[in-house]
Order: C-alpha cells, then structure tokens, then sequence
C-alpha cells in the first residue's frame, strides 16, 4: 500500500510537466500522507488552468513568507496584493516605505532559500472562532472582517517556516516545485512576476503596463477611500444598510471619469472616430450609450457603429487550428469595406450601412443612410478597434480610441485577489442566461475559447489606447450572486464544467448578497441583470 505522496513522486519521474495537485475519485484534492488502496487518481499538472492557479497562489504564500523573514522588525508593515498586471501581482506595503533594487534581491534570495529547503506547506483546519482568535491576535483585520460571514463552521488555515495566513484555493504540498518566478520594482511597489499555464517553467519578460498600471491605481484607491477594498468591508456596509449611497458614489465616479473623456475628445477637434474595445463583459454597449449621452450634452452629435455588423458573409469566415469558424480573428471582419465606408464618412460622402443577419450570416442593407456633419462623430464599437489594421485608411488623428475592461478592484483580503476575469465570468454567466437563455454549463465551456480570443485580439492593443475605462465596481458581485447561485448549481457533479462551477460557487460565498432595485437605471450593471434604461 503506498501514500499519495509516494503515488506522486513515482508518476513525477514518467512526466516532464510538474504535478501540483490530484484528483482522487474524481474529486481534487491536495497532495499529503494518505494511504491510497484501490482509488482512482488523476495527476494535476502546471500547465491546466487550476494547476497554474494553485502554482500562483503557492509562490505568492513564499513571497510573504520569505518578506516575514527578512522584514522582521515591520519597518514596511504588511504587504497587500494590489492587482494583477503584466502576467504577476502588484504589491504594496502599508508603511508605504519606498521598496529598493537592494530589498528585492534580498527578499528574492530568501525565497530561493525556502524553495531549496523544500520546506512542506502545511494546512490545519480551525473552527471559525479559533481562525477569528487567531488572524486577531496577528493583527490580520482583513481576514477577521472577512470570517465574521463565514458561514462553514471550520477554515482551513496554512504555514510557511512560521508564517500563517489564509488562501482561497488550494496549495502545493512543498516549496520545492515552486522556482519560477521573479521580482521587479513598479510604482511605488513591487511585481511578483509569474509563469502561464502555457509555459509554466518559464517566467515572462515584465512589461511595464504604464496606462492600465494607472487606472488600477487610481480604482485602488477609490475602493480605499470608500472602505470598499475588501469583500469583509463589503460586507459591513451591506450588513449595516448603507449599501445604496456607496453604490450611487461609485455610479458618480464612473458618471465623472466619462465625462473626461469626453473633455479629452473636444480637445482633439480632428476627432471623427471614437474606437472602443475591451474583453467579453466589459459592458462595452451600455458605455458606449453612456458616453454618447455625455456626448450630445457637450455639442456632439453621436452615431453607434458595430463592427460585428461588418462580418464578412459566413461562408467567408476563417477557419481556426481545430477547423472551427474563428469568428473573433481581424479576418472575420470585411475590413476593406468597413475602410471604404468610413473614408467615404470622413470625406463628407454618403454611405448606406450594413446590417449584419446572425440568422442567416449575410450583411443586409435596408436603405439606412449616413453621413457625417460638422457636429457629427461616429462611436464604434467591436474587439478589433484598438488595432490599426482594422481602420488603416483613417489617418490617425481622425481616432480617439477607448480601452475598458471590468478592472477589479476588490480583494478577498490582503493577500487573496478577486480576478478580474471571475468578475466578467459572472457578468457573462447572468447575462447569456438572461438575454440567450444559454445555461451556466454553455457558458463555462465555451470560457477557455473566449479567453485565447481575448488574449489574441485585445489584450496587445489596450496600451494603444488614449484612454482606458474600468467598468468594474466594488459592489456587483453581491449583485449577481443571487442569479448566478442558482445558475452554477445546475451543473451535474459528472459534467466537465462541474470543478468550475464548484470554485465559482466557493468564491461566491464569500459575499453577503444585495438587491438590484439598489442598481441605478443607467449603471453599466444594467446591461447583465437588466432593467436598464437602455436597448442593449
């Protein structure tokens, strides 16, 4: 009979990819000491989206460990995980203690020194209570403020050569696996640079995201001068009934950043093209209702344009590696035509516009008239327009292009971040249900697709952008957790979607949940959970 470990170590030496967890009966499971007699176990590798994650979380536990140790008189305070940027983590201090080249490379040999001891990373579960006691006596007051709405009676707690804390997710057994990584000063921080699940042996060169760095900044500290940074400060404002003035502050200061916007675009006269594009659920249509409004406020005289209705006829459409239509490539667009047309706008000319049919995949026109005047700019919208192979007629001062993205800003705690992509999945898993009655499984199964589109098409563009939006807010996700619940326990425990779901219904948990009637008629929110004043 041998232990998992045992099983583990064995399998190790047949594989080149490293395991990082297993699935013992079809459940996953943290690698340790069990015996194992006749179950059926599956190997969790690096280079699957919940390895990688586990990966993450694991290195990010050695980063602080290895800070405790080498910052043992406090001189930085605590370390808070900001946001992710540049395929890492953000991190700041509390003490605000300027982070130096020689701390970094000290803080990076003490973590070589832990991953070459391949110290264990050991898990003991507490009662609530006991956890409470125990993240008080630390002075850990996030994660308190977080367990006060626990509802499990039981938390797992984990430590590293001394250092406790507490993670969403699962852990990697040891520090041994986890050597790849990097750091890197950024701000008025640091960067905890880390491998894909693509090529998880190899850490990416850091990029410095300066335009996307700044508006994650600026959100951060909103969420702080609101106490809205974490989902226990959350908590506590929806527990006490104020709730709805936060969420008409926030609405105010997106309503405020808009009407920058817009403010920028008068400054720039030549402007004839507004480009907007962000990943799925961005809330890139009731945005672009949003800023047209502000528009005709200020003397403008705004007409939407969708890329989408520029799709070549379906026939046309390109075929990607596995053989399937790749409706999300430049070359599903007739980009030749979407030129013509808006040349001929730009020059005074008269156009008739297009009307893509996703019934019958063919473009439609139906005597729909357009031409530009004075006062007249066009809004356009679609997954390409930040990248100027789909406008390469337009001269470049005729473009002011948008980048907006649900940019979270909320952190579970000070060391556990709220992904940005768990944000827009929500949004889309209540949406798809709502507007295309597509349940929660379709939806998760078509995830993976939607973000290998994302991160070919959108994501190398955005610092091309004039200006970036972040359309995430503190509150949705107690908003949405009352329709996605529901949505996410349909899934069957024998369907593939199920361990997805699973975690998805775990990091919901965490949240007290809020009525929409609180959600005002133009928010952005509007356009998932609906009841918005606009057609979207």
């Amino acid at each position: 009979m041998s232990t998992l470990v045992e099983l583990v170590a064995k399998k190790q030496q047949e594989l080149d990819e490293t395991i990082i967890l297993v699935k013992v009966n079809g459940k996953l499971k943290e690698i340790y000491d069990k015996e194992i007699t006749d179950e059926k176990i599956e190997y969790i590798t690096t280079k699957s989206s919940i390895g990688i994650d586990t990966y993450k979380r694991s290195v990010l536990m050695l980063m602080l460990a290895a800070f405790n140790n080498i910052d043992k008189n406090k001189e930085y305070g605590s370390v808070r995980v900001e946001y992710s940027i540049a395929k890492g983590f953000f991190c700041d201090t509390t003490n605000k203690k300027p982070i130096t080249a020689k701390f970094l490379t000290s803080l990076k040999n003490e973590m070589n020194r832990l991953v070459k001891a391949d110290m264990t990373i050991n898990k003991e579960t507490y009662s609530t209570s006991n956890a409470l006691k125990l993240f008080k006596e630390k002075g850990m007051q996030d994660k308190v403020r977080l367990f006060n709405y626990r509802r499990s009676s039981v938390i797992n707690v984990y430590e590293l050569d001394g250092f406790v804390d507490y993670y969403y997710g699962f852990m990697a057994r040891s520090t041994g696996i986890l050597k790849y990584f990097d750091l890197y000063q950024f701000a008025h921080g640091f960067v905890l640079q880390l491998p894909t699940k693509e090529n998880p042996e190899l850490v990416p060169e850091f990029i410095p995201q300066i335009k996307l760095a700044n508006v994650l900044d600026q959100s951060t500290k909103w969420a702080h001068m609101l106490d809205l940074d974490t989902v226990g400060a959350l908590n506590d404002h929806i527990r006490d009934g104020n709730i709805g003035s936060l969420i008409l502050v926030q609405e105010a200061l997106q309503e405020k950043k808009i009407v920058e916007i817009v403010n920028l675009i008068k400054e720039r006269p030549q402007t004839k093209f507004i480009m907007i594009a962000g990943p799925s659920s961005s809330g890139k249509t009731t945005f672009s209702h949003r800023l047209s409004v502000q528009l005709m406020a200020s003397g403008f005289k705004p007409h939407p344009i969708a890329v989408d209705d520029y799709f070549v006829e379906r026939e046309q459409t390109p075929i990607d590696e596995n053989g399937d239509p790749d409706y999300e490539c430049l070359g599903a667009i007739d980009t030749k035509l979407f030129n013509e047309h808006m040349t001929k706008l730009l020059n005074g000319e008269e156009i008739e516009r297009p009307r893509f049919n996703f019934k019958t995949g063919r473009k439609e026109y139906n005597g729909e008239k357009l031409k530009l005047g004075k006062d007249d700019i066009l809004v356009i919208e679609g997954i390409h327009c930040l990248n100027d192979k789909l406008s390469y007629t337009l001269p470049v001062e005729s473009k002011f292009k948008i980048y907006i993205s649900a940019l979270t800003q909320l952190n579970v705690d000070e060391h556990n971040r709220v992904s940005t992509t768990d944000g827009r999945l929500v949004r889309r898993l209540v949406r798809d249900y709502r507007t295309r009655g597509a349940n929660a499984k379709k939806t998760l199964s078509m995830w993976e697709s939607v973000r290998r589109g994302e991160e070919r098409n959108i994501f190398p563009y955005q610092e091309e952008a004039d200006v970036m939006f972040n359309s995430a807010m503190p509150y949705e996700l107690c908003v949405l957790k009352p329709i996605a619940e529901p949505l996410l326990f349909s899934i069957r425990e024998d369907e593939p979607e199920y361990q997805e779901a699973k975690r998805m219904l775990k990091f919901l948990d965490y949240f007290l949940p809020c009525n929409a009637d609180n959600v005002p008629i133009n928010s952005i929110l509007r356009e998932f959970v609906g009841g918005g004043c606009f057609r979207v």
